[in-house]
Parts: structure tokens; sequence; C-alpha cells
């Protein structure tokens, strides 16, 4: 992993796919800084997402550096059915859809998905292959609904139609999703996202078939969601601001405040989020980024968000590794620029009224006020990690777990570190184990302060109360 990898706070999560699954590539990969390989369920067969985990974790080994899984499963994607040659829909024109399978022409196409059917309502729009077709419903039979052309265009076989004016009464996981969710726990992933998340319930659902075995993110992408926003945050482990869809389905120029929005909101709860979607979309086919596009990475940043990700950028693209060292340049000029202007930071967050809370404040004002050169945390559980983090110290924060499950999963939040300790009751064993490992990183030198996080009775999960300064 490179040096600055390790300095930057915000992490980087990298889409892995055809040109980016080999061993050599994703150890070109992680050299240039990614903290998290993502898998995309949308494209790709089992068995190659299998081998790219092998890889994935016999990097892990190679480098004795935890590597992070994040599983994106493809969720309830509606299509339109098959269309012949050459079809274009006029604005101005009555068109049908319908429940046949007979190739769609200039007047009717089908829509495989009763679902929709169920929902329809007079006046709501359909956006069809990312909103370059805009349809509005203005009439519904019991197997076909008619609809007015407001934009037109091509129209072939199989393209996504978005309906942000209804919410789909479907179940949150499609058969392919419920497969290939087995297939990434049985394979030890250590997050799933969960596309299309509409409803609270959706994310209560999915956790309870996951039973613990991985983390698991909603990603933000539909209208719907945003109106259970709150309770989405709450009940996931993590939130992707998925921008693509979002952007279709919302006015793009909502897709900002609302991206804002939701970084504050799960900051304010702890929870990590990723900023996703086209940040660096021009680096598939050029060297180098647009300098909207580097703007837009560091925005995120002075935002607050935990993670940025590439998507086709490094899944599909010709320059996978510069998309990644470049990001990984912009997300640190972006620190830099925090660092000596206080005032660009993400604003400071009021305290929830909770021991827990309460003690990783003071110890991130403990280390500021002593110059303190690093914070060490012992966590069983990654709770005490999430709650530092929050606070976002402007200081090196080291994480120490016995559990790999437990660090690679912390691979996706703000400025964490972790190292293997450990299973021990001895706290001052446990404190001697985590400056060596500091000393022996070169995170901090002889003589300098840190201050340790920890819990009494030591080892034991959700005791996080004590706070030490020791000198390394």
């Amino acid at each position: 992993m490179s040096p600055s990898a390790i300095q930057r706070a915000t992490k980087i999560v990298a889409t892995i796919g055809t040109k980016s699954g080999t061993p050599d590539m994703l150890q070109a990969l992680s050299l240039a800084g990614v903290n998290v390989f993502r898998l995309n369920f949308s494209h790709g067969t089992q068995a190659e997402h299998a081998a790219r985990v092998r890889a994935i974790r016999d990097l892990e080994a190679a480098t004795g550096l935890p590597t992070c899984i994040l599983a994106d499963l493809q969720g309830p994607k509606h299509r339109v059915g098959e269309v012949a040659e050459g079809v274009v829909l006029t604005a101005g024109d009555s068109f049908i859809f319908d429940n046949s399978t007979d190739p769609g022409d200039a007047n009717r196409v089908g829509l495989p998905h009763p679902d929709i059917f169920a929902a329809l309502e007079p006046g709501a729009r359909l956006l069809i292959d990312d909103g370059k077709l805009v349809l509005r419903v203005t009439a519904i039979d019991s197997d076909s609904f008619a609809t007015i052309v407001e934009v037109g265009g091509p129209l072939s076989s199989r393209k996504g139609v978005n309906l942000p004016d209804m919410v789909i009464a479907s179940p949150p996981l499609t058969e392919k999703d419920h497969d290939d969710l087995a297939f990434a726990l049985d394979h030890g992933v250590d997050w799933v996202a969960l596309s299309f998340v509409q409803r609270a319930s959706d994310i209560l659902d999915v956790k309870a078939k996951i039973g613990g075995r991985a983390a698991l993110m909603a990603k933000i992408e539909k209208p719907a969601a945003l109106a259970e926003l709150s309770d989405i945050i709450a009940a996931s482990d993590g939130i992707m601001v998925a921008r693509g869809d979002l952007g279709v389905e919302l006015p793009p120029e909502e897709v900002p405040g609302w991206q804002k929005r939701i970084i504050a909101e799960c900051r304010m709860v702890g929870k990590p989020v990723v900023v996703a979607t086209q940040m660096l979309e021009s680096m598939i086919t050029s060297p180098t980024p647009t300098r909207a596009e580097a703007s837009d990475v560091a925005g995120a940043v002075f935002d607050g968000a935990d993670a940025v990700m590439l998507s086709a950028e490094t899944a599909v693209g010709r320059f996978p590794v510069e998309s990644v060292q470049i990001m990984s340049r912009i997300v640190v000029a972006a620190e830099l620029h925090i660092a000596g202007n206080p005032e660009a930071a993400p604003p400071k967050l009021p305290t929830e009224p909770s021991l827990y809370h309460a003690v990783a404040l003071a110890t991130v004002s403990l280390a500021e006020t002593v110059g303190a050169e690093v914070i060490i945390a012992f966590s069983t559980s990654g709770n005490t990690a999430v709650r530092i983090a929050r606070e976002r110290p402007q200081i090196p924060f080291f994480v120490l777990s016995p559990f790999i499950e437990v660090r690679r999963r912390l691979s996706i939040l703000w400025g964490t570190q972790t190292a293997a300790s450990t299973i021990t009751e001895d706290f001052e064993a446990a404190i001697a184990e985590g400056v060596q490992e500091i000393t022996a990183r070169q995170i901090a030198g002889a003589g300098s302060h840190a201050v340790i996080v920890a819990g009494m009775p030591f080892g034991i999960a959700g005791t996080t109360n004590s706070i030490r300064v020791t000198t390394l």
C-alpha cells in the first residue's frame, strides 16, 4: 500500500472488473491506494467473482494488510422487453406498455414487471435509458397502460426503466440477488450493498438474512428512500450515495444538496458513507480527469465522506491504476487544504448523550491538547473506531482488534488504520503490543505521546470507558 494510502484519511473504493481482476492488477491497485475492492454483481459470473475473491485474499496474505471486499447486489432493475431495430419515439405521440412478449415497435413495447402495473397512477413518469426518454402515464387498463412521449429518441431492447413518482411494492431481493447474496456470504465478503432501497424495512429484511455475517450498506438512489432517509440510515451499517440512478430520478440540480444532507446525517450517527458514481468518469478513456471531476472528488472530502468510489474507471476503463493514483492525490490535496484552513472542514458535530460518544470526544480533545502523535484504540467490535472516526481527528488514528473480520470492515471507515492484536485480558500487555506496532510502522517517534482508549474490563465489547496518555 502506498504512503499516500496510509496518510490519507478518506478511503478509496475501486470496482473490480475485466480490466482489474488479475492478481497483478489487484496488487497494483492496492499499491496505488485502494482500501476497498467492490464486486459489482450486475456484471460478471459468480465464477469470475470467486476468482477475484481468492486473488484479493491472497493479496491480504502476501501484504499482511486487511483487504475489504464489498459485494454490490444488482437489485430489482426494471427493463423493457425486446424491441425491433430502428425504433424511435417522437415527442407528443402516444405509446403503449403491455404484457406481451412480442418485439416492440414505435407504438408499443412489453414491460414484464407486474409490480409496476400494480403501482401505476395517471401522471406518473417513466424514464427510459437513464432518462434519455421520458413518458407520462395517461390511461391504465388491466393488462396495459397508455403514455404520452414527453422526450423522444431511440428505443432499444432491455433498456432500464426508472419510476421516480412511484414506490414499487417489490421485495428488496430478486431471485438473482438471493443467489448472489448466499454466494457472497459463503465467500466471506465484508460488506454487502443493497441496491434500489426504498424503505427501512428493506434493510431490516436483508439484515435478517445476512445474520451478522457481513455489514450491510444501503444504496440511496431512489427518491422514495429520501422520504425514509433517517430510518434507513439507522437500520443500515453504512450508506452509499449512488448518484447515477439518483440523478436520473431526481432533477440533477437537487443531487448535490441531497449528497451533503446524506453525508451530514451519516456523520451525525457515526455511519460510514461512500460517495459513488461518475467521480472520474472521463478517465474511462482518458489518462487525466476533467477539472470539474477533480472538484467533485474534493467536494466529497470537504463534505466529510468516509470514502469515494470508482466504478467503470477501474472495472473496464483504460487507466485503472492511474484513476486510483489521481483520486488519491486529489483526496490528499483536499485533506491538506482542510488541515491548513480549518474553516473548510465539515462542521463539528454535537455529542450524543452517551458514555461512549463522550469518551470518543474526550479522547480526540485530549490527544489534540497534549500534542499526541497518535490515537490507539482497542476494539473487539469496531464500534470504538466508529465513534472516534465520527470526530474526524487531525491525528493518526490506529485500531487494534484480534478479529480479522472487524479489521477488514473498518477499512472503509474514515481515517482508520488497523492491526492485529492478541486476545488478552491484560491491559498493560495490550498497550505494549500497540506501542510496538506503532513504532514498527513508524507512525510516531520515540518520546512522543499516544492517547490510548479502551474498555474496562479489558477485552469485552461495548465497554469503552477508559483513556490513558502514554509516552512511546
